[in-house]
C-alpha cells in the first residue's frame, strides 16, 4: 500500500471493511455466478467453434498452515452452497493430482475437476472475428469522454468506469488494484492443473503447451501501471521452489490494473441518473471469471429498455 494521502484510496478502506459482514452472501453469489459463468463460456466457444488454448484439468487449492488450512474448510461449505462440487484432497493425493508439485510443506488441499483455464486475449480476438463476419456487427474505436448521449450506452470500461460516471454525477465505488503476473514460455516441469496457494496468495494457470501464466499481489498505488521487479521476483522465485526443475529462463512479465470495488461484487445495473446508461463494470480480479454471465445479465436487463438498442439472436 503505497501511504501517500488519497482520499478515493482511504475511503475505499473504510468501504471495503464494511463490507466484510457480506463477506459469506458475497462469496456465494460470486461463486454462483462463475459456474453460470463456466457454462456459458464453453457453450460459447462450442457453438462459435472459437479455440483459445483451453485447458481441462480442474483447479487445486493447496496449504501449507494449519491455520489456513481450517479456514479453507469453512470456505468451502460457502462453496458447497453455491453449487461447486471441491473435495478435501490428502498430500499422497495432491501428489498424483499434479506430479509437478515438490513443496514438502503441504498439508493438504481441495480441488475440484470442472475448471479450466483459457487465455482470455485468444477467446477475445477470435469471439470479434465471429461477430464480425457471422453476426456483421460493426466495430468502431474513438475516445470517449463523457457519458451525455442521448441513445443507450453501456459503460465497461474498467477502473475508467468511474470517470466517465462522475461525468454524469454519479459515483462508482470503483478503485485501480495492481496486480502483477509472469508468463513462463516452454516451463517444462510445470503444472497442468491450475493451482492456488491461499497463503501466498498467488494462482496459476496453463495456456496450451509451452506457457505457465503465474499471477499474484494486490498493490494500491493510484493509476501505475509500472513493472517492479521486487513484485515479480517473488512470483519466480515461488514458482522455483514449488516446481522442482521448471524452466525459468524465458518470462514475461506483466502488471494491470483491476477495477476492485469495496464489495468485490461486479456492478450490473442501469444507471440512477441516466435512464439511458447502463454498467457492466467493477469485476476485480474476476473479470475473465464472471464476464460471460455478467454480459447475459447486462442484456436481459437492457432488454427491459423501451429505446432502440441492438437485435437479439
Amino acid at each position: 500500500i503505497n501511504l501517500t494521502p488519497d482520499l478515493d484510496k482511504y475511503s475505499w478502506f473504510v468501504k471495503f471493511m464494511l463490507e466484510i459482514k457480506n463477506r459469506e452472501v458475497n462469496t456465494i453469489e460470486t461463486c454462483r455466478m462463475a459456474l453460470e459463468a463456466h457454462k456459458l463460456y464453453k457453450d460459447i466457444a462450442d457453438e462459435e467453434g472459437i479455440k483459445f488454448d483451453k485447458v481441462e484439468k480442474g483447479i487445486l487449492h493447496v496449504y501449507t498452515k494449519d491455520e489456513e488450512f481450517n479456514l479453507a474448510k469453512k470456505t468451502n461449505d460457502l462453496y458447497r452452497r453455491a453449487g461447486l462440487d471441491r473435495w478435501e484432497v490428502s498430500p499422497q493425493e495432491i501428489n498424483k493430482i499434479e506430479p509437478a508439485l515438490s513443496n514438502p510443506d503441504i498439508i493438504g488441499g481441495y480441488y475440484n475437476t470442472s475448471d479450466f483455464t483459457g487465455d482470455i486475449h485468444k477467446f477475445c480476438v477470435e469471439l470479434t472475428k465471429v461477430l464480425k463476419n457471422k453476426y456483421s456487427v460493426v466495430f468502431t474505436s474513438k475516445p470517449v469522454n463523457r457519458l451525455d448521449y442521448n441513445g443507450p450506452v453501456v459503460v465497461c470500461a474498467g477502473v475508467g468506469s468511474r470517470k466517465l460516471a462522475n461525468t454524469i454525477e454519479e459515483d462508482l465505488p470503483i478503485y485501480r488494484v495492481k496486480g502483477y503476473s509472469i508468463t513462463i514460455n516452454n516451463p517444462g516441469n510445470a503444472p497442468w492443473v491450475s493451482l492456488l496457494d491461499d497463503e501466498a496468495k498467488i494462482v496459476t494457470a496453463r495456456l496450451g503447451k509451452n506457457r505457465l501464466r503465474v499471477a499474484g499481489t494486490a498493490e494500491f498505488n493510484g493509476y501505475n501501471t509500472d513493472i517492479v521487479q521486487a513484485r515479480i521476483r517473488p512470483l519466480i522465485r515461488w514458482s522455483e521452489r514449488m516446481f522442482q526443475d521448471i524452466n525459468t529462463e524465458d518470462i514475461k512479465p506483466w502488471a494491470g490494473l483491476r477495477p476492485m470495488t469495496p464489495s468485490m461484487m461486479p456492478i450490473v445495473k442501469q444507471s440512477k441518473t441516466r435512464s439511458n446508461v447502463w454498467y457492466n463494470t467493477g469485476h476485480g480480479h474476476l473479470g475473465w471469471t464472471l464476464s460471460a454471465y455478467t454480459a447475459q445479465t447486462i442484456v436481459e436487463k437492457i432488454r427491459g429498455y423501451n429505446g432502440p438498442f441492438y437485435s437479439y439472436r
